[in-house]
């Protein structure tokens, strides 16, 4: 995984003067940490916090956060603690692979992230949350990349042209493979003028049913799938037809034993 730090960091410079800002897809996030965690005030601990706008919206709300980023786009998280009470977020630049936290966390939530590395990378981590973080009986909230969908993006082209006013201020291109033996995503990035310079992310797919047997003996046990706007139960039948076409990515609600 030592692409992760580079490709963060170097697409973050990209474009974070115009996406490192708090959106409404902030404001979901936190409605949906209400749904599934309760309103109480929650210690709530982000991994792959990115910017820090939803870790800082939820510090915002009245829960403590601790936000965890490898990338250079931590750099930005400061301007948004300007609203945020004394000692209600705290930012961490490391690896959540190796940073060492206390065991006393409500709640746990990757957004966007899950399913960079291998199958034992994700085991790994989520034993970590389980048996490292999460206090017994907490909740994880995990966006998974859909594979229905990405695959179906499999040799799509996108061409980003410069808007400074908006603050895109480089000329992209970025083009989708799917592998559908490893169901692996491999979205790779490169400025017009240099494409020697393309960088890729390598992100692992899983169906809920994957993702369930993936869980076994982590600790952690898949509760519900939050598809769009609606939540089902892991065994609802039909599965919920969003799924084949109109979501790159669901939310794992998760429950530690």
């Amino acid at each position: 995984m030592d692409w992760v730090a580079e490709f963060y960091s170097t697409t973050g410079g990209w474009w974070g003067r115009a996406e490192a800002e708090i959106t409404e897809r902030d404001h979901r996030r936190l409605r949906l940490l209400h749904e599934h965690a309760g309103e109480r005030p929650l210690r709530v601990l982000e991994l792959g916090s990115g910017y820090g706008t939803t870790a800082a919206v939820m510090a915002r709300a009245g829960h403590a956060v601790t936000a965890v980023e490898v990338s250079d786009r931590v750099e930005f998280a400061g301007r948004f603690t300007r609203d945020v009470e004394p000692g209600a977020l705290t930012v961490v630049r490391a690896d959540f692979y190796e940073v060492d936290l206390p065991r006393d966390f409500d709640v746990v939530c990757y957004w966007n992230g899950f399913g960079v590395g291998c199958d034992a990378d994700q085991r790994r981590l989520l034993t970590r949350i389980a048996g490292e973080w999460l206090r017994p009986g907490g909740t994880a909230l995990i966006d998974v990349f859909n594979p229905f969908v990405w695959a179906r993006w499999d040799g799509d082209e996108e061409h980003r042209l410069p808007d400074p006013a908006a603050g895109y201020d480089h000329e992209l291109r970025e083009r989708i493979r799917f592998d559908p033996v490893t169901c692996t995503a491999i979205d790779t990035w490169w400025p017009v003028a240099d494409p020697e310079r393309a960088i890729s992310q390598v992100l692992r797919c899983y169906s809920p049913a994957d993702l369930a047997l993936l869980l076994t003996g982590t600790g952690l046990a898949l509760a519900k799938i939050h598809v769009g706007e609606h939540a089902f139960a892991p065994a609802a039948r039909p599965g919920p037809r969003d799924l084949l076409h109109d979501h790159h990515e669901y939310l794992a609600v998760c429950r530690s034993s």
